[in-house]
């Protein structure tokens, strides 16, 4: 009870410095984010229109390369005290971060300070917002894989109904066969994505394919996907050694063989939406394209996704004030309450009110992959998963290879696991 006092005192306080004058110097909250492209300018708007809504807080941004050299630096000065007040982080990282005693919990009292509950965000982002029941970050977003089409080149493979969208697919077989088609008959690789050597792609699209499976990862640190495991990376591969798709495509070489009409799909998560927006309304696409969830392949529609969410880097021995976390929530808050405007960047907001309004709910193209977030898989708990996280490196290093033909998929499978297997058995590190 005195820890809920002194965060609604705070908070109080706070907010009547426009009522009371300038008592006080404003507060600056200083933030580490990843986003970068399309995804940094949102959150910088959103940085912008705080800053501007009110004069007591000011926020202060740094954008740091994305994946491992960001979470580099997180842990570093987080766990010598020399983090910054507020962070962007993947959900997927969590039980490394959380667990690693990186990031500050975050008290129902905080939040409620600040005008936020645990049930205004989407249970599923919440609950992975969540380490050993202490929330320990406040969800933003959620982005799925998703099929993206080319509306010209589909029609010519005979794929699309009569209203313009993508004929239902079925079933792995249905999908190859869509693939095969498209490529048959516009002359043209039928799929597209990025398959170079250190792609988090195929990871991905994997994790998905085993799920719908209801296949698991990983249990008690042991592996426990089985024959599965190669048989799954065995039909990805198929689609590339049978020509459907291009091996050896980099990120921007994927994204640019879609965006200039060199390919009828392309496998990619929603952050490629307002890109695919921006061309249209300038004219430069050149052909009308769609988007659907990734298809059901086996027995249901999971798909891989991710979440971006804030979380309060822990900084042992210079622990933030009451008034500095009230700050830092005052802020966290506008974002979740403001988060149209990051949904048109194509993710699927995790703030209920938003994501469950009228207008989130009919924003184009978005409403075409809705349904995905009723089926997004997340990475297995693990202090070694998520987002850039060694063992998603390490599969990255040897599942590309039997696209290739490098490797077979068994020889790949079994090159994973044997260099995984020193971090699934290892104990989880305390930074």
């Amino acid at each position: 009870m005195a820890q809920r006092g002194s965060v609604l005192a705070a908070a109080a306080a706070l907010s009547a410095t426009l009522v009371a004058g300038p008592a006080r110097a404003q507060l600056e909250v200083r933030m580490w984010t990843l986003l970068s492209g399309g995804d940094g300018a949102r959150m910088q708007a959103l940085v912008r229109d705080f800053n501007a809504s009110q004069r007591e807080v000011r926020v202060v941004s740094t954008t740091l390369k994305w994946g491992e050299p960001f979470y580099t630096k997180l842990i570093t000065a987080s766990v010598v005290g020399a983090g910054q007040d507020l962070a962007t982080v993947h959900l997927s990282r969590l039980v490394n971060l959380a667990g690693g005693g990186v990031l500050r919990p975050i008290a129902p009292a905080e939040l409620a300070a600040a005008g936020l509950r645990g049930s205004d965000y989407l249970a599923r982002q919440w609950q992975k917002s969540q380490y050993r029941g202490v929330a320990y970050a406040v969800p933003l977003d959620m982005h799925p894989l998703v099929l993206y089409y080319n509306k010209t080149l589909a029609g010519r493979a005979g794929l699309l109904q009569a209203d313009g969208s993508l004929t239902p697919i079925e079933g792995i077989a249905a999908l190859t066969g869509a693939f095969r088609a498209a490529t048959e008959r516009t002359g043209k690789p039928g799929l597209t994505m990025e398959s170079s050597q250190s792609s988090y792609a195929i990871w991905r699209l994997w994790t998905s394919m085993l799920a719908q499976q209801e296949v698991g990862i990983i249990r008690d640190g042991r592996f426990v996907y089985g024959a599965a495991g190669e048989a799954t990376l065995a039909a990805i591969a198929a689609w590339f050694r049978r020509g459907y798709a291009q091996v050896g495509l980099d990120y921007p070489a994927s994204t640019s063989q879609f965006m200039g009409g060199g390919a009828t799909f392309m496998l990619n998560g929603v952050w490629e939406v307002p890109e695919l927006v921006r061309a249209t309304r300038a004219g430069t696409l050149g052909f009308d394209y769609g988007i659907a969830p990734l298809p059901r392949m086996y027995r249901n529609a999971s798909s891989w996704a991710d979440s971006h969410a804030f979380a309060l880097p822990a900084n042992p021995g210079h622990a933030p004030s009451p008034r500095k976390v009230a700050a830092v929530l005052q802020f966290v808050a506008y974002v979740s309450r403001h988060s149209m405007g990051w949904a048109e960047g194509g993710h699927i907001p995790a703030y209920r009110p938003v994501a469950e309004s009228p207008a989130a709910r009919l924003l184009k193209p978005n409403a075409l992959y809705a349904a995905a977030a009723d089926n997004v898989v997340y990475d297995p708990d693990g202090w070694y998963m998520g987002a850039a996280g060694p063992l998603e490196a390490i599969a990255s290093k040897f599942m590309p290879a039997a696209l290739y033909g490098y490797m077979t998929p068994a020889q790949a499978m079994r090159r994973f696991e044997t260099e995984s297997a020193r971090l699934v058995r290892k104990a989880p590190p305390r930074y």
